[in-house]
């Protein structure tokens, strides 16, 4: 249930909505997890209204939270989707788009349709922004990327939330995108070897682009990412918990600023 918390302690309802899943807590004023996350099967299809409202009823189980932040797919500025890959498509990644859903998400103002529905503030920014949030330490150039359906990104210069760029869009090789090209789909085709190489490709790729001081690896297949790739990745590259999509829930509103 989202309400009004006591104010001494403000409670974040935090929800990170994914391709697959739609993972939710409430966390302290601290960033700790107040109860055990919460996760759920993503609705197809999935029109604005029915994710608000899949998002409401998990938070109805939960304890009451004064604000929300949450993590979507996809290009979002100032809380509107501009775009977003996976819920314009009749029952999730890889299936057919539907027009009627690239008509609905375009230019939707998500924040506004939340904040309605849940009656308390609300943060809304790419899900890879919201991980981000979790693990950056707030010096320098920091670049997210989460590998799960796709692959996500964030930017922080001095823990400031960069404008949002959809990398995962542009095209790598042979006119394929880097979200096909480490997303799940590959990973289980190629195998955790193959596909860590890869991995490692397009990280070696972006290093002379954006020259970070820190890369961060996060998302449920992080973890796949074998031994061997990440001794080579460097020092400057690290794993971090796939959790910190919802941790990063209560730092997201000091680092979007």
């Amino acid at each position: 249930m989202v309400g009004v918390p006591h104010p001494s302690d403000p409670f974040t309802l935090a929800v990170d909505c994914g391709g697959g899943g739609i993972k939710a807590s409430v966390l302290d004023a601290a960033g700790t997890l107040h109860v055990p996350a919460v996760r759920v099967p993503t609705p197809y299809p999935l029109p604005p209204e029915r994710l608000a409202e899949t998002i409401a009823a998990i938070a109805a189980g939960l304890p009451p939270a004064g604000r929300a932040t949450v993590g979507v797919p996809g290009m979002i500025r100032h809380g509107v989707v501009v775009a977003t890959p996976h819920y314009v498509t009749r029952s999730g990644p890889r299936t057919t788009v539907l027009p009627e859903l690239v008509a609905a998400w375009h230019g939707c103002d998500v924040r506004a349709l939340l904040e309605a529905r849940l009656g308390v503030p609300t943060l809304v920014l790419n899900d890879a922004e919201v991980h981000g949030a979790g693990v950056v330490s707030g010096t320098g150039l920091e670049l997210v990327l989460t590998l799960g359906t796709g692959l996500g990104s964030a930017l922080f210069d001095g823990g400031r939330i960069a404008p949002h760029l959809e990398l995962s869009h542009a095209p790598v090789r042979w006119g394929t995108t880097y979200d096909a090209y480490v997303g799940q789909h590959e990973r289980a085709r190629l195998g955790d070897g193959l596909w860590s190489r890869r991995v490692r490709r397009v990280v070696e790729g972006f290093r002379p682009v954006f020259h970070w001081d820190r890369l961060y690896l996060g998302g449920g297949n992080s973890r796949a990412i074998t031994a061997a790739t990440l001794e080579r990745l460097g020092d400057d590259v690290v794993v971090v918990p796939n959790q910190a999509g919802i941790v990063g829930g209560v730092r997201a509103w000091a680092l979007a600023g």
